[in-house]
């Protein structure tokens, strides 16, 4: 059965069920108020308008709720956008739950998790190690649940450990052909580049993001992430060089301040975690984009990449080489 984004792909029409990730009300430059959402189901994501909203005619929507909608899509400012005409909240006797609309991992998180421990548990510089692992564990849970943005890349249920995983992995490959890095400063930077963005955003139980936080507004996870590990570092009493070098990890990841970093990679193992950050996000975010169009054809505009894209073949499915499958 195809998600209802998939059938506005097909026929620029979509009837079924969403789930909201925002939603705010609004008032138009006609003063009459509306509905700003954005929508998701496993087919991925879209900006949606209720246009003349009213409360007690249409109902009252936040991020988490399941909705039914029917409505069109016309492109707004090169981006798809739903014109939402119908919607009302799921009710007990519609058969739909939340799994059903939030797409999830393709590796199990706890499996990813436990990966990145051996990762950590193999680091030579043991104070390296204890910090490392002390960060993660603080995030506990929601680094296992929540996803890695408000918007682009991952942001599927468990989008944050699988980002980061997949960075691990290709970061470990890097290393492998470029034995002068330190493998220890690039895994590690990796596996906590994006930890601050769970003070950053605001996550729905689902663990969709659905805005971001006063702190992550103000601060960011760059800066928030750096604060974090120095305040880690104190209470475990490590003062080793690694300390400094993993902040600026942190703080470079981004490259330049147009993105949110203060200061660009000084050293190679932070060019590294800078790299593949960016590599894995766009890889991501490329292949949602095209999967959503024939082979042979151009995507619209993507807003996050600033160009459209071409498909040349059939498969646009996001996946890693597990090193655990069989076939």
């Amino acid at each position: 059965m195809r998600t209802v984004l998939e059938q506005s792909a097909v026929n620029g029409s979509a009837t079924g069920f969403m789930l909201v990730k925002s939603c705010e009300k609004k008032v138009s430059s006609k003063k009459s108020p509306y509905l700003d959402m954005v929508l998701a189901d496993k087919g991925g994501e879209i900006a949606a308008k209720l246009w003349d909203y009213t409360p007690d005619r249409h109902g009252e929507f936040g991020p988490g709720d399941i909705v039914k909608v029917k409505g069109s899509v016309d492109v707004w400012n090169g981006a798809p956008q739903l014109r939402v005409e119908r919607i009302r909240s799921k009710m007990s006797t519609d058969p739909v739950s939340v799994d059903d609309l939030v797409a999830g991992t393709p590796i199990a998180p706890q499996t990813m998790l436990e990966r990145i421990h051996a990762a950590i548990n193999a680091f030579e510089n043991r104070q390296l190690a204890r910090l490392v692992r002390a960060l993660v564990d603080k995030a506990g849970d929601a680094f296992l649940q929540d996803s890695a943005a408000v918007r682009m890349h991952h942001t599927m249920r468990g989008g944050l450990i699988f980002h980061t995983y997949s960075m691990l992995r290709a970061g470990g490959a890097l290393c492998d052909v470029y034995p002068f890095l330190n493998r220890d400063l690039v895994l590690g930077g990796i596996i906590v580049h994006d930890l601050g963005k769970l003070k950053e955003i605001r996550y729905a139980p689902t663990g969709l993001a659905t805005e971001y936080t006063p702190v992550g507004n103000m601060t960011g996870h760059l800066v928030g992430g750096a604060i974090d590990i120095a305040l880690t570092a104190k209470e475990l009493n490590i003062t080793d060089e690694c300390v400094v070098l993993l902040e600026h990890i942190v703080l470079a990841h981004h490259e330049v301040p147009e993105f949110g970093s203060p200061v660009a990679p000084m050293f190679p193992e932070a060019q590294v975690v800078a790299t593949v950050d960016k590599l894995d996000a766009e890889l991501f975010e490329m292949l949602g984009a095209m999967s959503g169009v024939e082979q042979g054809a151009c995507t619209a505009k993507v807003w996050g990449l600033d160009r459209k894209l071409y498909r040349h073949g059939p498969d646009t499915e996001y996946r890693l080489a597990d090193p655990d499958r069989k076939d």
